[in-house]
């Protein structure tokens, strides 16, 4: 990929495809994703079964209320009209759709899956798709972007740095602790990292200014098929084994607690 600029050529009846300057293309799927990845990776990113397990939870709104938080902090810090939104790691296009509808402009939801791709490039009008590496260089210009979003997601400082506008916003909704703890032991789901805070403000802090970080905790009612959804949606799911006579020992529903932190940073003039 020769970086330079990606222009939509139309070729009804189908989705048409994107074009450089040098010719290179890239064909646009039916769905409406396209993959602008600029090598073949060693993983997939979430497979089929994990996405529609996260698009049924999310679905429930159990994390609305996460989601709202992040958008909510986007419109009260956000200088400037319909900005641009990138995603790291969308996933179904959950959050990004309600952060577009929210502070406007149009979004880019980015990710290494295919079949997250897929359900994303249906979520918005105003929502495209494309399957790239959040952890290499994006396929995004430089000071082009508004806000850059990551929920519990992959961060990548340095192209989140290069990417935003001057005075653009970094967001990301990171669990702590407590989160979904009810389900924690009895599901066996994978804890969060003591160290993720310091991480993070040792990683964009590093190349943007902090301005706040907000705590977001609430409790959700899910039903005993919720919390194997929450269970496979996620890293959880490629560890623990056979959940099948945990999930019969929970009572019908059971309530969780939802906590994150929602903190915000904004690029250097």
């Amino acid at each position: 990929m020769c970086a330079d600029r990606l222009t939509r050529l139309p070729a009804p009846p189908g989705p048409g495809a994107l074009v450089c300057p040098a010719g290179h293309r890239f064909d646009i799927a039916r769905q409406g994703q396209v993959s602008l990845l600029a090598a073949p990776l060693r993983f997939t990113g979430d497979d089929g079964q994990m996405i529609a397990a996260r698009a049924d939870f999310l679905a429930a709104g159990h994390f609305a209320g996460l989601r709202d938080a992040a958008a909510a902090a986007i419109a009260d810090h956000l200088t400037g009209a319909d900005p641009l939104t990138v995603e790291l790691g969308a996933g179904t296009g959950y959050h990004l759709t309600g952060i577009v509808k929210t502070v406007g402009g149009r979004g880019i939801a980015l990710d290494v899956s295919k079949a997250a791709a897929r359900r994303a490039a249906r979520a918005h009008r105003d929502v495209a798709a494309i399957i790239a590496d959040a952890w290499s260089t994006w396929p995004v210009a430089d000071a082009a972007v508004g806000v850059v979003v990551s929920v519990f997601a992959p961060r990548n400082p340095a192209e989140t740095a290069r990417v935003l506008r001057p005075g653009g916003l970094a967001v990301v909704v990171a669990p702590d602790a407590a989160h979904l703890g009810e389900l924690a032991g009895p599901l066996g789901l994978i804890g969060v990292d003591a160290d993720k805070t310091r991480r993070l403000e040792d990683g964009l802090g590093a190349v943007l200014d902090p301005v706040t970080t907000i705590p977001v905790r609430y409790e959700a009612a899910m039903t005993r098929d919720h919390a194997g959804l929450a269970a496979a949606m996620g890293p959880s799911a490629h560890h623990g084994g056979d959940r099948t006579a945990a999930l019969e020992a929970l009572p019908a529903e059971v309530t969780v607690t939802v906590s994150a932190q929602v903190s915000i940073f904004r690029a250097r003039p």
